[in-house]
């Protein structure tokens, strides 16, 4: 499988060209403040690079053999609206049998497909990133709730200080990112980040 999952050097440059990769001054909802963003979706809004990220994801899978193993009869699931595309794309590549996603309705994480249990198949989670864990751990919390095993998991780009791992399972990702956060945007500022992205945005997520 050589050279068939980009390399982390490969895929930085696709965020960067589509503007995906964003420096300035961020703050997260968490309210900590940061000298960089990924916004996913200007990225997958050409196909080509979506179809590319997600099949370089999806091999990590195949050369998984007990994962492989259990093809075509897995599930794929988003924890979110904004992992679809990945989904979807991974679906296609490793030929899976069905794809699920979850959203928050009502303040609660819950697919909106009408779901029973033992409907779904043993589950791959993928995301577009992964930042606290959050949703992929209500996501898991949700699979336990329908009697169903994730077998899985995998993002195209993972913050460094998010999880390794989930009930032990491994989080394959493309790319991982050492975002360094502060508390205040006093902090912020006298960073060495800071400096370096004066010029850049501003904007509060």
């Amino acid at each position: 499988m050589v050279n068939l999952v980009p390399s982390p050097e490969v895929v930085m440059e696709i965020l960067q060209k589509t503007g995906a990769y964003r420096k300035g001054h961020f703050i997260y909802p968490s309210g900590k403040h940061a000298s960089h963003y990924f916004q996913m979706p200007l990225a997958f809004r050409y196909y080509d690079n979506a179809r590319f990220l997600a099949v370089g994801l999806s091999r990590l899978f195949r050369m998984d053999k007990a994962v492989s193993s259990r093809l075509p009869k897995v599930s794929i699931i988003s924890p979110s609206p904004g992992g679809i595309v990945v989904a979807f794309a991974v679906r296609e590549a490793l030929n899976a049998d069905q794809i699920y996603w979850a959203e928050i309705e009502d303040g609660k994480r819950q697919f909106r497909q009408y779901i029973k249990e033992g409907d779904i198949y043993p589950a791959i989670i993928v995301d577009d990133i992964l930042r606290t864990g959050r949703a992929i751990r209500e996501t898991i919390d949700l699979l336990k709730e329908l009697k169903t095993e994730v077998i899985a998991i995998g993002t195209i780009v993972k913050f460094e200080d998010a999880p390794n791992e989930f009930d032990g399972i491994p989080v394959k990702t493309l790319l991982t990112f050492d975002v360094n956060f502060y508390d205040t945007e006093e902090e912020w500022r006298k960073s060495k980040n800071a400096s370096e992205t004066a010029e850049a945005e501003h904007v509060r997520y």
